[in-house]
């Protein structure tokens, strides 16, 4: 079954819902793949992301940002959901109930216990070229962010360097070791 249709996708989600299960759909060259939850650690990275670029977005109306269930219908008609996405105001002045039928300016992928990196970096590898602006593979294990431009090297950091990405959010800074979830000792 390679020539499914973002229709099909539409049905089967209906189903998995209605059966009260929690997967996230996405269609690429008429195949659909099925993710299941992501692990805490990964939940909490892209929550703590969200929380930092909203906070900074937000006030600036500078566009919308979204979490792993936004889909994007992109050009080349696969429909993808990246873990953390950002869309410029001026791209999409008004949310739809529906996917969106563009390409995010910037994706985030969050590296889950059991995903490999080759296949994540291929994902953002595919965003760049359908026209996001900044791609980024953020791995908790290795505790590294690397971010992925459309020309140019890879750009890793990790520790206490600062991600920023002033090309989409001017201004914008965070500490790499501010991604990671704390650890609460006992007497806290």
């Amino acid at each position: 079954m390679s020539n499914l249709t973002l229709k099909d996708l539409e049905i089967l989600q209906g189903v998995i819902n209605q059966a009260g299960l929690d997967y996230q759909l996405e269609l690429e060259k008429g195949q659909i793949s099925i993710r299941g939850p992501s692990d805490i650690v990964s939940s909490e990275i892209g929550v703590r992301l969200i929380a930092a670029l909203y906070a900074w977005i937000n006030p600036r109306r500078l566009g919308r940002v979204f979490d792993s269930a936004g889909g994007f219908i992109l050009p080349n008609s696969n429909l993808k959901a990246p873990d953390v996405s950002f869309v410029k105001a001026e791209r999409l002045r008004r949310s739809i109930r529906y996917f969106a039928e563009l390409v995010p300016d910037l994706v985030v992928e969050i590296k889950s216990e059991g995903d490999r990196i080759p296949p994540i970096q291929q994902k953002l590898q595919q965003y760049l070229e359908q026209g996001a602006q900044v791609a980024i593979l953020i791995d908790p294990d290795e505790q590294t962010v690397t971010v992925y431009r459309p020309t140019g090297e890879p750009l890793q950091l990790q520790g206490d360097e600062t991600l920023t990405i002033p090309e989409l959010l001017p201004g914008w800074e965070l500490l790499v070791s501010e991604l990671w979830p704390p650890i609460f000792e006992e007497n806290e």
